[in-house]
């Protein structure tokens, strides 16, 4: 729903009118289901067309001049929720049942250390450090990179396996496994929001000898 917040009233529920109108909807169905003027519609259809979050579809045929429809766009479509959280937390705690701790936490360290790879960061501390706050950004981490006691640090302020991690602490693995992996660095976690911190805080270290950057 936040994404969708953004929007006044009136622009949410056009866009909830077009979320189940495979062929799209032209201006006269538009102002039937919002009860609002033509005027008002193109309005909102304008604005929407310029932030790419609806498109023109095909004409419909109409007994006159055809008819423009609109569709969502796919960026239309993802300002709606999804819930994935839930969905993966559950079948988390399926695996924790059916295959054990160990099985687990070996799963999420090799998905970690896949996800990472495909990351580009720079040799650079700081700028590995922001890279990867912009990327564990991205995942819903909200992060950022911070210098703290000397240090180049990450911290994020929402753990994307927060209910499970108060279960299952060793989740916390994909998290380090994705970012040495991503960075070439090895990754201390200083703090934990599951175990009382502020935040979920990450120290890089050195880079290996020899170890080639990530983006090489």
């Amino acid at each position: 729903m936040a994404a969708l917040q953004r929007f006044g009233p009136t622009q949410q529920n056009l866009l909830r009118a077009l979320l189940p109108a495979a062929d799209g909807l032209d201006i006269e169905a538009l102002c039937t289901a919002l009860r609002v003027s033509h005027n008002a519609v193109r309005q909102h259809l304008a604005a929407l067309l310029a932030g790419g979050f609806v498109t023109r579809g095909r004409s419909r045929a109409s007994g006159g001049r055809p008819r423009a429809c609109y569709l969502l766009t796919d960026a239309g479509r993802d300002l709606f929720p999804r819930n994935y959280g839930l969905i993966a937390t559950r079948v988390l705690e399926h695996l924790y049942a059916t295959a054990g701790p160990a099985q687990v936490q070996a799963l999420l360290v090799d998905m970690g250390r896949e996800l990472g790879r495909g990351m580009a960061v720079p040799a650079d501390a700081d700028d590995a450090a922001a890279a990867l706050a912009s990327q564990m950004d991205a995942l819903g981490y909200e992060a950022q990179a911070v210098r703290r006691d000397g240090a180049t640090q990450v911290e994020a302020y929402n753990c994307v396996f927060h209910t499970l991690a108060r279960a299952h602490p060793e989740v916390c693995r994909f998290d380090l496994a994705f970012m040495e992996a991503a960075s070439g660095r090895p990754v201390q976690h200083l703090e934990c929001l599951v175990r009382g911190g502020r935040a979920c805080r990450f120290r890089l270290g050195e880079r290996a000898a020899g170890e080639p950057p990530a983006d090489s």
